[in-house]
């Protein structure tokens, strides 16, 4: 299991290198921006937290994501990330950006169901 974190760290941070390579098509940089940016995140969609669900995207849509990032990326520019994040995998990005949006979808969904009970309850109590 902790061979398999380490190719998976290994292979985002070699989307990393490849998402800034011209040669990668513009529809494979936005998806393994998209990838890369969820992985190096420093807050999950799905908070750890949670119990079974905390882990669901680590075990499931990170590696989807990486293989589908991996299927448009030319096999060349592939093979030259690989080989830059191999050498400098110690140097892992956060992206406080995605960790922003990500809290910012929460509070966003929080509030949203708060107005939906407020709005259950005030139709319920006329006085509220």
């Amino acid at each position: 299991m902790q061979r398999w974190a380490r190719k998976m760290k290994r292979e985002v941070f070699a989307l990393y290198f490849a998402c800034q390579d011209p040669r990668t098509p513009f529809w494979a940089k936005a998806v393994t921006v998209v990838v890369v940016a969820y992985a190096f995140s420093p807050v999950d969609l799905i908070p750890d937290f949670i119990p079974l669900l905390g882990y669901l995207d680590d075990l499931i849509l990170i590696p989807l994501g990486i293989a589908l990032a991996i299927r448009m990326i030319p096999e060349p520019v592939l093979e030259d990330s690989r080989r830059k994040a191999y050498s400098q995998l110690a140097k892992k990005p956060r992206n406080w950006i995605a960790g922003v949006l990500i809290l910012l979808v929460w509070i966003l969904g929080i509030l949203a169901l708060l107005y939906i009970v407020y709005q259950q309850l005030a139709h319920e109590h006329p006085t509220l």
